[in-house]
């Protein structure tokens, strides 16, 4: 299984975030969508998981 990222950086951040959440794709959009609501303020439920999981990108392989 090909392992997911969601990183912050690619979208606009008031506050700049930097984080990088790498996994399996289920348990990056959970903890995309709780960092999501703990730190950026929005809510957590089906509409942002469904948005999370369109912007994950594969994760490349180390070379």
């Amino acid at each position: 299984m090909t392992r997911k990222i969601a990183d912050c950086r690619a979208g606009p951040s008031e506050s700049n975030c930097t984080l990088t959440i790498t996994g399996e794709e289920e348990e990056v959009v959970r903890a995309a969508s709780e960092h999501a609501a703990s730190v950026h303020g929005h809510e957590d439920g089906p509409e942002l998981r469904a948005q999370i999981r369109a912007e994950l990108e594969d994760e490349k392989a180390a070379v």
